[in-house]
């Protein structure tokens, strides 16, 4: 079994954040694969599962994602390489997607959460960016992150989504 996990805050006052583009980029797969998302509270997870891959969004907040990993990672018996971890990174461009099988948390406090609760960071995780200097320098990291694209943003977001949901497709 795969575990394929978005990373975001749960509650409708994050959607659309950059905090949340792992949620959306699941979101967006659902919907082009016509699954609807189930709630599990035991694992703290909303979750589909397509053949051996389960996605899942967990619905604690970003920075304790690793809790609901671990609890799914001992319940199937999976290792850490078997999940692939999609989190945003406004280290990058906005709309580049960067794919490592492994790395540090770079600053991302839901990879440091992973990395935390397996004891590792022997992972894949599929990084979104969400950058833009000049908002970011005007605001600061936390505002960033939790702020919304913008309409510019939004208006390239359907072709980044679907080269997301491409990359998930081949995985």
């Amino acid at each position: 079994m795969k575990v394929i996990a978005g990373l975001g805050n749960p509650g409708n006052e994050y959607n659309f954040t950059r905090h949340n583009f792992g949620f959306l980029a699941l979101d967006f797969y659902a919907k082009l694969r016509g699954f609807t998302w189930k709630e599990d509270k035991k694992y703290r997870v909303l979750y589909f599962k397509d053949g051996d891959t389960l996605f899942i969004k967990p619905q604690t907040f970003y920075n304790d994602v690793g809790q609901s990993f671990e609890l799914i990672r001992n319940y199937y018996k999976l290792e850490p390489k078997d999940f692939l971890i999609i989190c945003d990174d406004f280290n990058l461009e906005f709309g580049q997607i960067r794919f490592r099988e492994r790395g540090s948390a770079g600053g991302n406090n839901g990879l440091k959460s992973t990395i935390s609760h397996f004891g590792t960071d022997d992972f894949p995780r599929l990084r979104l960016g969400t950058g833009n200097d000049n908002l970011r320098q005007r605001i600061g990291d936390i505002d960033f992150v939790l702020s919304k694209f913008t309409d510019h943003e939004r208006g390239n977001l359907p072709q980044i989504l679907k080269n997301i949901a491409d990359f998930i497709e081949k995985y």
